[in-house]
């Protein structure tokens, strides 16, 4: 909560960058910064700390059987029908939420009514929205999560919360244990561990006076009986067998710690020793197979000479007749062509179908051509005929009827 309380802004798509039409509205004028193509994923994980404030799991998945969406889940696509349904149930329990009344959307509805619905809404609320309604049908994008960021802050104005500061923990300084060795007893140690001890047995005594005559008279008391012969009543038996019997408790008993820096010297140590002795031994046996490897690389050097020497001859009669080879192999590869190439034209079918064709074409026209012979000749009959009937005509005009002298 701390991450979204720090930076929760008033608008939801404020960046840093410019904006040309109030807050928010989609529209840059001025030239935005790289991190503007990932602002819209800042303002989803604002928009879900803000749905967990406004209890959208009892209130509105449950209620509706719906999946939690991830916090990037209007960011990103990944199914644009169910995103788009998904971002219109949402905005419409928010502005519920925010104390306007508002249908639920259902699945079979006017996607266009309904995003003008939620505009005229968010409008409403004082909020611009200048940018097209068809930037909402895809249910992802900056849009979508400006305008559910929008209504998000107005459903919590309306419930009356306030955003707070943030309370950062306090980190307790913890403080410094020594590690006590418990290898090293020192008499400092058990001196202080005395004195702390006589320290609080004297805490309830505060009169110096009373302390300082006891004192002297314990000194007074000590002297005298220094100054006494000291004479023995235990029985040597009873010492002895007291001694063997406390013995094993007096032991100190030294606990080593993996962690002491002694321990692992020694074994720095013992370990340099050991690579050196190992080393010693193994460098011999590296110095021998060092000797046989040159040796034995030396001698196949001298064969490989020697055989190249005496199968020269052969390696280039070899190489001769590869070169053979790769000529005969190129040559039978165009024959294959070739024979290829001719065995798909005998057995092809389209030669002949074009024979065909060609025959069926001299037929039609040859017979076209008959046609226009019987035609020219009708024609040359018809103007023989007229031509014959005109000499005719002309002959009777020509022949002249002799006149008759008898009647005169």
């Amino acid at each position: 909560m701390t991450a979204a309380l720090a930076v929760v802004t008033t608008s939801g798509l404020e960046d840093g960058v410019p904006r040309s039409r109030g807050e928010g509205t989609g529209e840059v004028v001025l030239e935005r910064g790289p991190g503007a193509a990932y602002h819209m994923f800042v303002v989803m994980e604002d928009l879900v700390e803000k749905l967990k404030l406004l209890r959208y799991e009892e209130e509105f998945l449950r209620k509706s059987n719906l999946k939690a969406p991830s916090r990037h889940y209007f960011a990103l696509p990944t199914n644009p029908g169910e995103q788009f349904y998904m971002f219109c149930t949402l905005a419409a329990w928010l502005i519920n939420k925010a104390g306007h009344p508002f249908e639920q959307p259902q699945e079979y509805d006017d996607p266009n009514a309904t995003i003008s619905n939620i505009l005229s809404e968010l409008r409403s609320f004082g909020r611009t929205a200048d940018f097209p309604p068809s930037k909402l049908k895809s249910g992802y994008g900056e849009h979508v999560c400006y305008v559910l960021d929008c209504l998000a802050e107005e459903a919590l104005k309306y419930i009356g919360f306030t955003w707070k500061r943030p309370i950062y923990p306090v980190e307790e300084l913890e403080e410094e244990s020594v590690a006590e060795d418990d290898a090293e007893l020192t008499l400092n140690k058990v001196d202080e561990e005395f004195v702390e001890e006589e320290t609080d047995n004297e805490e309830n005594f505060i009169d110096l006076n009373v302390l300082k005559a006891q004192t002297y008279h314990l000194d007074m008391n000590e002297t005298a009986k220094q100054e006494d012969i000291l004479e023995s009543t235990t029985d040597a038996a009873e010492w002895s067998l007291e001694v063997e019997r406390v013995l094993p408790q007096l032991k100190v008993t030294i606990r080593t710690d993996n962690k002491d820096w002694r321990i692992h010297v020694d074994q720095m140590h013992q370990h340099k020793s050991g690579i050196e002795s190992a080393l010693k031994e193994t460098k011999g046996f590296l110095d021998k197979l060092h000797n046989e490897i040159t040796r034995t690389l030396e001698k196949i050097c001298s064969r490989e000479k020697y055989i190249n020497n005496q199968l020269e001859n052969l390696v280039q009669e070899y190489r001769a007749a590869q070169a053979q080879l790769s000529e005969v192999m190129e040559e039978l590869e165009k024959v294959k062509q070739e024979m290829e190439e001719k065995g798909s034209s005998m057995t092809d079918g389209a030669p002949l179908v074009k024979v065909k064709q060609s025959l069926t074409k001299l037929k039609q026209e040859t017979v076209e051509m008959d046609i226009r012979i019987g035609i020219v000749e009708h024609t040359l009959l018809q103007s023989k005929l007229k031509e014959k009937s005109n000499m005719t005509r002309n002959m009777h005009a020509t022949v002249i009827p002799e006149p008759a002298t008898g009647f005169y």
